[in-house]
């Protein structure tokens, strides 16, 4: 089957981008390897948004809460649902893609769908594939034990239990938070000497130095795990260093569960399999900035496909908005109409705008 553009992810910017496509009469076909917003329906229940409602609308179509407050992840699938449904958008979940390779017109993209291979061919390939593939193993004995997981869920399983949290951006801070307070014995193990305000939400960040400091939550800086136990977990000093003595050798923390929260990482084989350039440390690809393009003609990316290793989480949805219609007017030559009839509703957020002191 043949196309224009293959659009693959179809989580928020995703969808919004398949959007700009159908607005701008571009015809394209739209892969998604699980159902709409995939990442989103894996977030721990009731998790919310730190972003407020008016950054993760898309597409012009306003999110309307009954608290005027952030989101949850129930209620943003169920806005996402309605994104799809007004705009009557074509996507083939479930269809995974398996290979992408590039061809004299362009590329040739196959998937399985339900143990049938699928090719489809096109001039144009955008990849929304986010920035939460796979997460970041640690490599060490114990680490696929049963009690063990790299995502949390839910916090009533960890009532009156030993739970290990690993790890100090928002996710590990609001897990430790949320099994705290339904109750569960926590302790907190993170790799730098201390927790950072400006790679963290204000609000978790208050609450937990608190926690730790009154060591309600007992804290570990400057260590990592080593290896994990069936009731236990021996944690070693990090590469960051700032350790006490008493942290300098091997620590033996109890831990009925353990949470590994170390972060993910995006889906950048095939970005590498077609020849894009990388940024070494960072693995953002190299793009053209008005554009989306990578370094590959005719191969873009949107939304925190763009981000590689998200050491300073600066893309997100909300400065994401953009990558659509600049993907669009590259491949069309026009710039199509905004989304929406009201100014403010356009949600025009870029990452200037959260990086601002007066944001």
């Amino acid at each position: 089957m043949e196309t224009d553009v293959i659009l693959i992810g179809a989580g928020p910017i995703g969808l919004e981008t398949a959007c700009a496509l159908k607005h701008a009469g571009v015809d394209y076909i739209h892969l998604e390897a699980g159902q709409i917003g995939q990442t989103i329906y894996d977030w721990p229940r009731h998790a919310r948004f730190f972003s407020s409602p008016e950054r993760v609308a898309i597409a012009g179509i306003p999110v309307q809460t009954h608290d005027q407050e952030q989101l949850i992840g129930e209620v943003y699938l169920a806005y996402l649902r309605s994104v799809v449904e007004i705009y009557d958008l074509d996507i083939h979940l479930y269809e995974p893609v398996t290979a992408i390779e590039r061809s004299d017109t362009g590329f040739v993209v196959t998937s399985n769908k339900r143990g049938t291979a699928r090719n489809y061919r096109s001039r144009y390939l955008v990849l929304a594939t986010g920035d939460m593939n796979t997460p970041n193993r640690l490599g060490i004995p114990g680490e696929e034990l049963p009690h063990v997981s790299h995502r949390f869920d839910e916090p009533h399983r960890y009532f009156r239990q030993k739970l290990l949290v690993v790890g100090g951006r928002n996710s590990a801070l609001e897990a430790a938070l949320r099994c705290f307070r339904a109750g569960a014995y926590v302790s907190l193990s993170y790799r730098r000497p201390y927790l950072d305000s400006s790679r963290t939400n204000s609000r978790l960040h208050l609450e937990l130095s608190i926690l730790t400091r009154k060591n309600y939550i007992p804290f570990y800086p400057s260590t990592v795990p080593v290896a994990v136990g069936p009731e236990h977990v021996d944690l070693g000093p990090s590469r960051y260093g700032g350790a006490s003595k008493r942290e300098t050798g091997l620590i033996r923390v109890d831990a009925d569960f353990v949470l590994l929260l170390t972060g993910f990482q995006g889906q950048v084989e095939w970005l590498k399999n077609l020849g894009a350039g990388f940024h070494p440390e960072s693995e953002i690809p190299k793009i053209n900035e008005a554009t989306m393009e990578t370094s590959v003609p005719g191969l873009f990316v949107a939304g925190t496909a763009v981000s590689g290793n998200q050491q300073s989480y600066k893309v997100f949805v909300a400065t994401a908005h953009e990558h659509g219609p600049k993907i669009v007017r590259a491949i069309t030559g026009t710039s199509h109409a905004p989304f929406g009839t009201v100014p403010s509703r356009r949600y025009p957020f870029t990452i200037q705008d959260i990086a601002s002191k007066d944001s």
